[in-house]
Formats: structure tokens, sequence, C-alpha cells
């Protein structure tokens, strides 16, 4: 699902979408994983549906649901990976870093949901889940912004989108 903007201000829902998007880009790379699609399940954004509804209308066994908070250069983001059929947690996980981390810890959370669902890695798995795609911090997070503007399909955030090139 897409993650929460827990941030103070409330202004980095386009950054917490980035993350739940790398994530499911990632995670989708994985051989015997299943994973529903972004359009899927992020048409959830913001919805007061239970995690069981969201299940049930997705066919899935798991949700991975989380937040992020940013202040200044810092960041957390928690994530936790939700058995339906019963609620529990089958994972959860803070991470708390400085901003230009962002990469490790989008490869710390994959590797870790993979690990917990056993799925088996093999060499080129891993090596998806953690390619980056580029080192360039200042050009991600503008990435981001225009990746956010442009998924709300209007003409003001394709204008905004533009911007961010």
């Amino acid at each position: 699902l897409p993650f929460a903007d827990m941030s103070e201000a409330g202004d980095q829902a386009w950054f917490a979408e980035g993350i739940a998007e790398e994530l499911l880009h990632a995670l989708a790379a994985v051989e015997g994983l299943q994973v529903t699609a972004r359009t899927s399940s992020f048409a959830f954004r913001g919805t007061d549906k239970t995690i069981a509804q969201i299940a049930e209308i997705l066919n899935v066994q798991a949700v991975l649901e989380g937040s992020v908070r940013k202040d200044s250069n810092t960041l957390r983001i928690t994530a936790q990976l939700i058995q339906v059929d019963d609620g529990s947690h089958i994972w959860s996980e803070a991470y708390n870093r400085e901003l230009k981390d962002i990469f490790s810890i989008q490869e710390d959370i994959s590797l870790t949901i993979v690990k917990k669902l056993e799925v088996k890695l093999r060499k080129g798995n891993k090596e998806v889940l953690l390619k980056r795609h580029t080192e360039n911090h200042e050009a991600y997070q503008l990435y981001l912004q225009g990746f956010y503007q442009w998924q709300k399909m209007t003409p003001e955030g394709n204008q905004t989108a533009q911007e961010y090139t």
C-alpha cells in the first residue's frame, strides 16, 4: 500500500509514495513472489477500509504498509508486513537514517521482507533488489516529486511534474 506521510508539515506524500513505489518495484522483480500492481494497491490511498477488506479485494495473503517521517535531513521509515488471515504482524521494522542513505533503506526493507516471506533469492534476484538507478540524491528527490505530481493525472499535476525535470 502507499506509505503514509507522517511528517509534521504533512508535505511529504510524494516522498512516502516514492518509497512505496520503489519497494513495490524491487519486490515485483523477485521470482516466486507475486506482487499486486501499483495502480491496484495505490487505489487504497487514504481509504478507511481495513487490511482484511483491502486484502480480499486485492486477493493477497499479506499486505505491506508503512509510514514516512522526515525532519530536515533525518528520515524514519516504518514498514510492516501483515498476515491477512489473522491480522498478525509477519514483520515490522523502523529505519532511522540520514536522508543520504535512502537507497540503503530501500534495499534493507526489500531484502528483509523477502527473507521473512522465505522466498529464496537467486543471485540475479538479489542484484535486481540492489540496483540503484542513480546515486544523485537531489535528482532522485526531484524524480519522486515529479512522478507524484504526474500520477495525479490532471493538467495541473502534469505541468508541475514537468517543472521537476
